[in-house]
């Protein structure tokens, strides 16, 4: 075969599979990931296959990346990623530590009628479990977006949240770069719902696998598509839009794992054209994670000093 046609080829081949991948890749993984937690659910061993699940998704949303990257300029380094993993491990913590918190509580709720959170009872236990953790995601949801848009809207709230903001690419990386109290404040309120209403210990767990999964996918620097799922799921081509720099696009899609209350509150928003390449925040954020950390509480005398040590250095 000539080998200029050969060439033309292997171009259409791999353009038809980058293609069938932007489409399929977004619910496949996240239908993988939720399955192979399921497993570990069925035979008892729900944590070790959470686990196996979340590194199935790092490994393949990193080499989605490589081949099909949704920016190539996101592809350079950006000099983060020691606080970007600093921050995912104090914020991760965070997490782990309010979840051994509400293992106790559920284990009290079941060896003694005295409960240290009894919440109102009247969780419907009697449903199916997918039922169940499709009630919890929606409820959960309901204190997650309001966590969300009281940190853009709440000055005070704004300078924990604006760590994550100051990112100036997408990927999976700083996934978890938050502050540890923006972590703890979006957490206890999206918790709150489901232990007043008496959720048992099992739903609770499965949306925070839930939203571990999309969130990772959220921040993914990969060429997808989505069609109507934008309308239903956190997907990347809604989140782009929320880490704008214009405050019209980047106050917009609070939605952690779902969409509906952006929707019913009006703040959805998802034009037909590409969200923006250059994102971040306008104040300055220091570089070292150290003084990410110390930011929201010094001073504005210690800040200046911090950015004129930055901007010495760079």
């Amino acid at each position: 075969m000539d080998q200029n046609i050969t060439g033309v080829w292997d171009n259409r081949s791999h353009h038809g599979l980058k293609m069938a991948l932007s489409w399929l890749s977004w619910p496949f993984l996240l239908t993988a990931c939720i399955g192979i937690t399921a497993y570990g659910f069925s035979i008892d061993r729900p944590y070790l296959f959470f686990n196996s699940a979340y590194l199935f998704l790092i490994v393949s949303l990193l080499l989605l990346e490589r081949f099909m990257p949704h920016e190539q300029k996101w592809r350079s380094p950006d000099g983060q990623i020691l606080a970007d993993i600093g921050h995912t491990l104090t914020s991760k913590g965070t997490t782990q530590a309010i979840l051994y918190v509400n293992t106790l509580i559920g284990v009290n709720m079941v060896t003694n009628d005295q409960a240290l959170i009894s919440g109102l009872q009247i969780w419907p236990s009697e449903w199916p479990l997918y039922a169940q953790v499709v009630l919890a995601v929606v409820a959960s949801e309901f204190m997650l977006y309001w966590a969300h848009r009281t940190a853009h809207e709440v000055p005070f709230i704004w300078r924990f949240h604006a760590v994550h903001h100051s990112v100036q690419k997408l990927w999976i990386v700083n996934t978890g770069r938050f502050h540890f109290i923006d972590s703890l404040y979006s957490i206890v309120l999206g918790i709150f719902p489901l232990l007043l209403l008496g959720a048992p210990m099992v739903v609770i767990t499965w949306v925070g696998a839930i939203t571990a999964f999309i969130g990772m996918l959220t921040h993914c620097n990969v060429e997808m598509r989505f069609g109507p799922i934008s309308y239903i799921f956190n997907t990347p081509g809604v989140h782009r839009w929320h880490h704008s720099k214009k405050l019209r696009e980047g106050n917009t899609n609070y939605g952690e794992n779902i969409m509906i209350w952006d929707i019913l509150f009006r703040t959805y928003f998802n034009e037909k054209r590409r969200p923006p390449q250059n994102i971040g925040i306008t104040e300055h954020m220091p570089r070292r994670f150290r003084h990410q950390l110390i930011w929201p509480f010094i001073d504005q005398k210690r800040k200046s000093a911090i950015e004129e040590a930055d901007k010495a250095a760079s």
